[in-house]
Formats: structure tokens, sequence, C-alpha cells
């Protein structure tokens, strides 16, 4: 599964960190899925798309 995360994330500015933090996750697990190698949970991608500004849909391609 495509995603939005890295781009839509460095254009808001955001390190992994600090989304991880926000998403009460890793650094680990956000780099994960940024590189596709994990897909996060459904509560999880709705967490990431409330603080990337998208919704589930626009941030996660199939």
């Amino acid at each position: 599964m495509e995603n939005k995360i890295r781009t839509k994330r460095k254009e808001l500015g955001i390190s992994q960190e600090e989304l991880a933090k926000k998403c009460a996750v890793s650094r680990q697990t956000i780099n994960a899925i940024e590189n596709n190698k994990y897909d996060p949970t459904l509560s999880l991608a709705f967490r990431l798309a409330r603080e990337l500004e998208l919704t589930v849909d626009e941030l996660f391609q199939p």
C-alpha cells in the first residue's frame, strides 16, 4: 500500500519523531510505514490522517 506520509509530513515541517509522539507510536514505526514495510492499524491510520490534515483515503492508496 502506497502512502503520502513522508511528502505531507515534510510539507508541514514535522519530523518523524514529532509525528510519532502525536500518534503515540515510535519513530521507527513512522519510518517503517513511510517505507512501505509496515501497514498501520486502522486506528493509527486515522490518527496519522488527522495529524497530517488529510483523509485516510487521501493518505493511503492501494
